[in-house]
């Protein structure tokens, strides 16, 4: 079977600038107005930005001193590399298409290695929908990047896990001992570290988890944490796997009002003697940081309206108590000593992340390789909790199963220092859960 030809646009290597190397033995074709628009990415401070410089370097080392135009091995078991400079708009697009746009320059290229290679498949490669809408319509095979994409998606839509008809004598058991054996629980399969359900025998109850590291199944108390109490089962999970100091890494997805940044801020807050620095951060989606200079005022005022939901949580906390007592007073000193600190995510490259833990909030707007990047700069002592909403994705690029949230969290499952939850049921109010359900 003849080896396919991949023509990649400019989002798939601002997504993942390693992606050359996961299209197996095929050849790619790089099109020169691509190389272009990633010039325009290259400087700033966003992780955009440094999948833009990082791809260029790799581009550079992979060729040396040879050239593109004869394409360059990429590898053992692997295809060539070509750069493909620029051809005229064929006839069948200059009625529709206006050869100023760089999607239809890509579009053009794209035809041209159609036709030349009849006898071998030309697919373009990008995650923007339209144009690969547009390239259907002239005849042409277009896919999404789908290396990093999750493939069971219902690990992120599940709800609690709830063994009815369970042994009433191990649910006492669970009451009155630290924990029962695992062999002892009845399960189809091995039970993932760090499993939370509930067992359930008629009106009898228990919260458990599997605590891989003990071999027992044990029960789990409702703690409260600087002022928030859990008020269901999912949030009482979120709690117990935030103040687990065994558990490094933590994912809570799950949509507006479950209480997810709300928990994770309340659990810092509650463990702050056990860190030097509580960091909260979000990615910036509507604007990107070049876009922020057309708005008015300095950094603080333009980056506040993004950065509003995480203090209105700081805000439902400190509301807990009184406006003098020693809780309220111990989080304005966190704040004016930068001890506790909310900021864009990309204010964050480059700080040390040692005896942190670190809140990343609307992971699901981070690509797969972003999320890499943060956990990897995960030094001693720090805990990283990522929350999100898959169901509500801000960037265009990005979708349910190829977002940071939902891959991170498909590939952490059965390592013991990770822990997820899904939280569905809301507790903003009955209203915000009404216009979720039904709007």
């Amino acid at each position: 079977m003849a080896k396919k030809i991949f023509i990649l646009d400019t989002n798939v290597l601002l997504h993942d600038h390693k992606c050359i190397y996961n299209l197996e033995e095929n050849d790619i074709i790089i099109p020169i107005v691509v190389l272009e628009e990633l010039d325009k990415f290259k400087k700033g401070n966003d992780l955009i930005n440094f999948q833009a410089r990082e791809f260029a370097r790799e581009m550079d080392k992979i060729a040396g001193e040879k050239l593109f135009q004869d394409g360059v091995s990429l590898g053992k078991g692997l295809g060539k590399l070509f750069v493909a400079t620029g051809k005229p708009l064929p006839e069948e697009m200059k009625d529709s298409f206006s050869e100023h746009t760089a999607d239809h320059r890509i579009l053009a290229i794209a035809l041209h290695v159609k036709q030349k290679f009849p006898r071998r498949q030309s697919i373009l490669i990008t995650k923007d929908i339209n144009l690969r809408l547009k390239a259907k319509s002239l005849g042409l095979k277009s896919e999404d990047y789908e290396n990093d994409k999750v493939k069971d998606i219902d690990i992120l839509n599940n709800g609690v896990e709830i063994h009815e008809d369970f042994d009433k004598k191990l649910i006492e058991a669970l009451y009155t001992h630290p924990g029962i054996p695992e062999s002892q629980f009845p399960a189809d399969e091995d039970l993932p570290p760090n499993q939370y359900f509930v067992l359930r025998n008629g009106n009898q109850s228990v919260l458990a988890f599997h605590d891989k590291v003990s071999g027992l199944i044990k029960r789990v108390e409702k703690h409260t944490a600087y002022g928030i109490e859990p008020r269901n089962a999912e949030q009482t999970f979120s709690l117990d796997a935030l103040l687990n100091p065994d558990i490094k890494l933590v994912s809570l997805t799950g949509k507006a009002g479950t209480g997810k940044t709300l928990l994770a801020l309340a659990a810092a807050l509650q463990q702050f003697q056990m860190y030097n620095q509580i960091l909260l951060a979000r990615p910036i989606v509507p604007l990107a940081n070049r876009d922020l200079g057309f708005l008015p005022g300095d950094v603080n005022e333009k980056i506040g309206p993004y950065m509003q939901p995480l203090f209105d949580n700081l805000g439902v906390i400190k509301s807990r108590f009184k406006p003098t007592s020693k809780e309220v007073n111990r989080v304005d000193e966190m704040v004016k000593n930068e001890q506790l600190v909310i900021t864009p995510l990309a204010y964050i490259r480059g700080r040390s992340l040692s005896d942190a833990f670190f809140i990343i909030d609307e992971a699901q707007n981070l690509t797969p390789h972003e999320v890499k990047t943060i956990i990897t700069r995960a030094g001693e002592g720090t805990k990283l909790v990522f929350t999100g909403d898959v169901q509500q994705i801000d960037s265009p690029y990005l979708d349910m199963q190829s977002n940071g949230l939902a891959y991170m969290t498909d590939k952490m499952r059965g390592q013991e220092l990770f822990a997820h939850i899904n939280l569905i049921k809301g507790e903003r109010s009955y209203l915000a859960e009404l216009a979720s359900n039904l709007l």
